[in-house]
């Protein structure tokens, strides 16, 4: 039952990733332009940030759930600000022509806390994950402590999966783009971020009103 749970979680947490939003252009972004680990650690941050979600909703943290649905507002204007600055930031810097091999630790921290955040900005996730978990079969006798621990390894394993497979295609692409090609790439993940953060703010002023 258990070996179920997990194979499930995997399907879950691939499904889940697999839409390249914002989260996902910035990984991108950052493997092309600092390298393979940053990508990868960014990836990591948002794959934790789902399993967060995984754990509140599947162990039933109500409390928790509560407070981040009630400053649903106030989370989803700050992940906007944030995309809004990295895509401002991004379109006024060009990029340098060979990505750093190995970014310093504190950088690569901060990449990894970036997009876990970036991802908790968003806590309306909670609700699919409370509906993904009824349709996969943890409700009733089933929904039992291990149960839920395994499907929720299973989606950060899922998750990770394919964050480490996005960014080692990223890495493969990297090495056959010439400086023309940065630059172009530099400014549409810059604006793709920087559009992402206007259109975030923009749905938040009309459900507001």
């Amino acid at each position: 039952m258990l070996v179920g749970f997990l194979l499930k979680g995997l399907v879950v947490g691939i499904v889940i990733a697999i839409p390249v939003g914002p989260v996902g252009v910035l990984c991108i972004r950052r493997t092309v332009f600092s390298g393979q680990l940053a990508g990868f650690l960014s990836g990591l941050g948002a794959a934790t940030g789902d399993a967060a979600f995984g754990i509140i909703a599947g162990f039933g943290l109500t409390v928790v759930a509560d407070w981040l649905l009630d400053y649903q507002h106030l989370l989803r204007f700050l992940g906007a600000a944030f995309l809004l600055v990295v895509g401002a930031k991004a379109l006024m810097t060009e990029p340098a022509p060979v990505p750093r091999r190995q970014a310093d630790p504190e950088t690569l921290a901060r990449f990894f806390a970036s997009t876990f955040a970036l991802t908790l900005t968003n806590p309306v996730t909670l609700l699919s994950f409370l509906a993904i978990f009824a349709a996969v079969g943890l409700t009733g006798k089933e929904a039992t402590l291990a149960a839920a621990a395994v499907l929720v390894l299973g989606i950060w394993l899922g998750s990770l999966l394919w964050w480490l497979a996005l960014c080692l295609g990223a890495s493969l692409w990297r090495r056959t783009l010439s400086e023309r090609h940065l630059r172009w790439i530099n400014r549409g993940s810059g604006g793709i971020l920087f559009l992402s953060g206007v259109a975030l703010i923009g749905s938040l002023v009309v459900r507001l009103v």
